[in-house]
């Protein structure tokens, strides 16, 4: 498969601050690329880098076989052959749908027939007269898609594109996008820090922290085997127990857990997903329970244990326990362990410091 963009080595720096350090990366023809990771990560960073809206510091970025930007060569934002996506969308209020679509088309004889297709394409086919402001926030989203696609692009970029919606409109509308993209067959990149967005929307997942990226992998492959705590506790719910690995199992607070890398030994994490921990009432149980989320089509039964530590349980929306009861704490499956060196409190990560 094509690779449209190759970024290597680059580094971006805001004063002191390194916000995009040393990235690689590459992304495919006709895929969707999801930069994923907490607030100050570098992702949109790196996602102004790859549109030509800031300068790198070191490194290069090759779209569709051209450097546009390198040691000695950097390439206007206007001639990358990049559409972009805003967060607000950016439709100008004054000009009509079908204005706004045909903006980005130089070719003034195939711009009204261009402009056509793409409100057919998004589903608006007969809007083009409305202002912006006529159309609620799921339409205004497919009309700065199809300005973004209409000038035939080699890459769409989208910065937080459903940040704006509320959360029913949200999940329809990004099953909406992933649908316009593939029937486009455009190649995309979109930033976010919403794991569960990212992990419907993207055909691969780019994890960043610290302005590096951790893991690139498909979202199946990234849930299950994680390389990194960070990455295991960021996508998706996760819980982070001390064990003591020794060959292919890990002694840990809720017993000992046969692990998927039995290369370790000594001091690990082990991260335990809420779907496969199981809870049953018991007087000599290793836990107790100390609290319950109810969301409706399910709820999240908390467990602090012995040492200090605590696991989750993802169950129906039955409700079987009540906080105090004590309980036996089962595992299904096999678990990752990670080398650590330090206490309970410095295994999980300070999201809100990123």
């Amino acid at each position: 498969m094509r690779t449209i963009v190759e970024l290597r080595e680059l580094t971006k720096d805001f004063g002191a601050v390194r916000a995009v350090d040393r990235v690689d990366l590459d992304v495919r023809e006709g895929e969707v690329l999801a930069l994923l990771g907490p607030s100050g990560c570098g992702k949109t960073t790196t996602l102004r880098l790859v549109a030509g809206f800031e300068r790198p510091d070191a490194g290069r970025i090759v779209l569709d076989g051209e450097e546009v930007a390198g040691s000695d060569r950097f390439v206007a934002p206007e001639r990358r052959r990049v559409g972009v996506v805003f967060q607000d969308y950016a439709l100008f209020p004054h000009l009509t749908v079908g204005h706004n679509v045909g903006y980005g088309v130089r070719d003034r004889n195939a711009r009204d027939a261009r402009v056509a297709e793409m409100l057919d394409l998004v589903g608006l086919t007969g809007e083009a007269a409305r202002l912006p402001h006529e159309l609620s926030g799921g339409q205004q989203q497919r009309v700065a898609i199809a300005r973004a696609l209409a000038p035939e692009p080699a890459l769409i970029l989208l910065d937080e594109p459903f940040s704006n919606l509320d959360a029913a409109l949200r999940v329809r509308v990004r099953g909406e996008v992933r649908a316009i993209l593939c029937d486009a067959a455009a190649t995309a990149v979109f930033v976010t820090h919403d794991q569960e967005e990212a992990l419907s929307l993207a055909d691969r997942i780019a994890v960043m922290r610290a302005g590096r990226v951790l893991q690139v992998d498909e979202p199946g492959t990234l849930y299950a085997h994680p390389t990194d705590r960070f990455v295991a506790t960021f996508v998706g719910d996760a819980d982070l127990l001390p064990g003591r690995a020794d060959g292919d199992a890990v002694t840990t607070a809720v017993g000992r857990l046969p692990t998927t890398n039995g290369d370790l030994s000594g001091d690990v994490a082990v991260a335990l997903r809420p779907e496969r921990v199981s809870l049953r009432l018991d007087g000599a149980g290793q836990g107790v329970v100390r609290g319950i989320t109810y969301f409706g089509h399910d709820q999240l039964v908390e467990v602090g244990l012995e040492d200090g530590a605590r696991v989750r349980s993802r169950m129906g929306p039955v409700r079987a326990f009540e906080p105090g009861d004590r309980v036996s704490v089962a595992v299904t499956g096999e678990v990752i362990a990670f080398r650590v060196s330090g206490t309970l409190n410095e295994l999980t990560p300070d999201l809100a410091s990123e």
